[in-house]
């Protein structure tokens, strides 16, 4: 029996939104019109709840009220299916995108530390110069800061199964994930090989939204490779890594142009 009783009080009490924010809500259709006493207070039912529970697990996930109502239409349907794939692409939106924002973050922890170095070793005479550090970046002569891994997957992978080294994609968007690759991997300066697989650093011009999302692209449609974004005194970089049969396409894929420093 659904029940048609909580005041807007109870609501409040109940889900956590003030009273304002349930009646702007209301107005802007993201939630139903309630029903109202014969004193015109308002009603809210069950299901008004549950609809709130959702709203507030949508927030949570950083979706913005635009999001949410183009959500809701899924969530009006009763199904939860719909709702979780329309949820499923905004989450892996937003995770490309605060995955972006941790590596800018930590690259930026990485020049501070390295400027307020600089900063202590040389005090000029007169006016700045070039390597005070005032005026323009100065070689890093610190020591190398230990790295900062992000790992790019959204399942953790299960130690007891093996993934199969095959690629999901159809073969015409493989062909284009190729071409995303390529120019990708064109910004690469340096790459070294490492335990199962190979680290490719890149240069400052780099598009960090673009390189996350493509490997994380990537690590769904091929479960066997795995992708961790690394940032140290080096800079930027991308590692990755796979079992001993995935190798040779590990090194096809992501193999780069002659004249890169290896």
């Amino acid at each position: 029996m659904v029940s048609t009783g909580y005041t807007i009080k109870d609501v409040v009490d109940r889900s956590g939104f003030t009273a304002a924010t349930l009646r702007y809500y209301e107005e802007i259709g993201l939630l139903p019109e309630s029903t109202r006493t014969p004193g015109g207070y308002r009603l809210y039912d069950d299901q008004t709840l549950d609809r709130l529970a959702f709203i507030s697990r949508a927030k949570q996930l950083g979706c913005s009220l635009d999001e949410i109502a183009d959500l809701a239409v899924a969530w009006d349907g009763g199904e939860c299916g719909p709702v979780q794939d329309r949820l499923r692409a905004v989450v892996a939106d937003k995770l490309v995108a605060a995955e972006k924002q941790i590596v800018e973050l930590v690259t930026l922890t990485a020049d501070l530390r390295r400027a307020g170095a600089t900063l202590e070793t040389h005090r000029p005479e007169g006016p700045c110069d070039d390597s005070c550090g005032c005026v323009a970046s100065v070689a890093d002569t610190t020591e190398a800061t230990p790295a900062r891994r992000v790992a790019l997957s959204t399942k953790a992978p299960r130690a007891d199964v093996a993934a199969p080294v095959a690629c999901t994609l159809e073969s015409k968007s493989m062909r284009s994930r190729l071409d995303e690759w390529q120019r990708l991997l064109a910004h690469v300066e340096q790459q070294e090989s490492i335990d199962d697989g190979l680290r490719a650093t890149f240069g400052p011009a780099t598009p960090l939204g673009e390189l996350i999302r493509l490997a994380a692209a990537e690590q769904e449609c091929c479960r066997f490779f795995s992708f961790a974004i690394t940032i140290d005194s080096r800079g930027v970089a991308l590692e990755v890594r796979a079992p001993d049969d995935a190798l040779p396409m590990l090194h096809s894929l992501f193999g780069l142009p002659a004249g890169v420093r290896q």
